[in-house]
C-alpha cells in the first residue's frame, strides 16, 4: 500500500507542480507583465471563455516546470536504486522526456481551463471554488493527456486521484495561509 501510495505522489509530480506554477509566475518579477489571457479577452455566450486568470504565462511556465520534474525524476531513476524501486511498474530511463514532460503540463493545465471555461458559464465568480471540480481538474486533464504514453491499472489512477486531491486542498491552504490564495479551497 505505501509503495503504491508513493508511486502515485511520484508518477503525478511533474503535472502537480505545472498546476501550482501559474500562481508562481505571476509573482516574478520578469514574467508578470506577460498576462496575456488565454482566451485573448473572447467570450462565448456573453462570458469570458477562461477568463484572465488563464494564462499564456502560465501555460508556458507550467509546461516547462513539468517537463524539469520529469527531467529529474529520469535522472533519479537511473542513478538511485530507492527510485528505480518505486518505479518499477514504469520504465523513466524510456520515457520521451520532451513528449511527455509537456503533455503533463499541457494537460494539467487545460483540464482546468476547461473547468474555468464551465465555471464561467454557471456564473461562478474566478477565485471561488468549484468543489470537486477545481480539486479534480488537473489530475483528470494530466491523467488523459499522459495516457497515450503511460497507462496505469484502475487502482493507480485511483491513488493518483485520492493523493493528488489532498495534496491539492493542503496546498490550497497553505497557499491560502500565505496571502497567495483569497480563499482557503
Amino acid at each position: 500500500m505505501l509503495k503504491n501510495l508513493l508511486f502515485a505522489l511520484w508518477f503525478f509530480a511533474p503535472a502537480g507542480v505545472a498546476n501550482a506554477m501559474p500562481i508562481f509566475a505571476a509573482k516574478m518579477p520578469g514574467l508578470k507583465k506577460w498576462q496575456t489571457p488565454l482566451d485573448l479577452g473572447r467570450k462565448w455566450r456573453g462570458k469570458r471563455v477562461f477568463g484572465a486568470n488563464k494564462t499564456w504565462r502560465g501555460l508556458a511556465v507550467g509546461v516547462v516546470a513539468a517537463t524539469f520534474i520529469l527531467a529529474l525524476q529520469q535522472y533519479a531513476v537511473l542513478h538511485t536504486a530507492w527510485a528505480q524501486n518505486l518505479t518499477d511498474q514504469v520504465n523513466y530511463s524510456e520515457l520521451p522526456l520532451f513528449i511527455l514532460g509537456p503533455l503533463f503540463g499541457l494537460g494539467a493545465l487545460l483540464g482546468d481551463a476547461i473547468e474555468s471555461f464551465f465555471k464561467r458559464q454557471r456564473d461562478v465568480p474566478p477565485g471561488h471554488s468549484w468543489f470537486p471540480f477545481d480539486q479534480l481538474d488537473y489530475i483528470i486533464g494530466g491523467a488523459i493527456a499522459a495516457a497515450p504514453i503511460i497507462r496505469l491499472s484502475v487502482l493507480q489512477y485511483v491513488w493518483v486521484v485520492v493523493i493528488w486531491l489532498l495534496i491539492h486542498m493542503v496546498a490550497s491552504y497553505i497557499g491560502f495561509q500565505m496571502k497567495f490564495k483569497e480563499r482557503p479551497i
